[in-house]
């Protein structure tokens, strides 16, 4: 199967492939709505209604307003991937699974770091549930570099990291992943052409980095295998939000129809 081909058949998953490069960018682009309650975030979805189909529901906004913003953004048609980064025991982390697909989430996080068995649970929950959603395990957080990970005692590069927990989650029967925009190709060769990459750290040319260390353009990160792009400050705190997220849209397209020519 040829690269181009890979990156067509990665998109969202269970969809036919779509060969319109803007129509497979918005598929692609996830807008992370890091905000801490949903007076913050309903005006953003309103702004972005036209726009984005994905919507990313992280740890503070879910704490603050339950599954009822979830559900709220699926009944107006979006997408959601809630990003909770489960790590617990696995009996603990399969309910949360089967909870969260109940809900009609498509995307949910795990920690790769809770071990095998842990993984293995949660992927075993699915089997289930009527509605199944695609796990990611996350690898190595993106805000994370080599000094952070020497001092949590963890003495390899991110990258071997990156790669050693990713290993296991194959091993588990995972085949989605959260990794910074370095570790793309590695972990497309990993999870193959079928394999779900999900990428933080992406900032346009220009953008404030912020507190991400691992980062990339989402033109790079297309090109480099990634499946979706997730997007925050750069979009959510834009004087105009549906035009951030066009002009990154554009680049999206841009890269996808390099990939298609190639």
């Amino acid at each position: 199967m040829a690269f181009a081909d890979q990156f067509i058949s990665s998109s969202t998953p269970g969809a036919a492939p779509n060969l319109d490069p803007r129509i497979q960018a918005r598929d692609k682009l996830i807008v992370a709505l890091d905000v801490p309650d949903s007076a913050s975030a309903l005006p953003l979805i309103d702004r972005l209604e036209d726009t984005c189909q994905w919507f990313k529901v992280g740890l503070e906004l879910f704490i603050a307003t339950g599954p009822s913003l979830v559900q709220t953004i699926i009944a107006r048609g979006h997408s959601v991937f809630l990003d909770l980064k489960l790590h617990d025991i696995p009996n603990t982390v399969a309910g949360a699974v089967r909870s969260a697909a109940s809900m009609g989430v498509r995307m949910l996080t795990v920690h790769a770091a809770g071990g095998p068995t842990m993984l293995g649970a949660a992927r075993e929950a699915l089997d289930a549930v009527s509605n199944p959603l695609t796990l990611l395990a996350v690898t190595v957080l993106t805000s994370m570099d080599s000094a952070e990970m020497n001092a949590t005692g963890i003495d390899r590069t991110a990258t071997d990291q990156v790669t050693l927990l990713a290993r296991m989650g194959v091993a588990a029967g995972i085949r989605g992943f959260v990794c910074s925009p370095q570790e793309v190709a590695i972990l497309r060769k990993l999870a193959g052409p079928a394999g779900v990459l999900v990428i933080p750290g992406i900032r346009p040319a220009g953008a404030p980095v912020g507190d991400q260390k691992r980062i990339a353009t989402p033109g790079d990160a297309l090109t480099q295998g990634a499946s979706y792009l997730v997007v925050g400050r750069p979009i959510t705190q834009a004087q105009e939000p549906a035009k951030a997220a066009d002009a990154i849209l554009r680049e999206m397209a841009e890269a996808i129809r390099q990939l298609q020519s190639a």
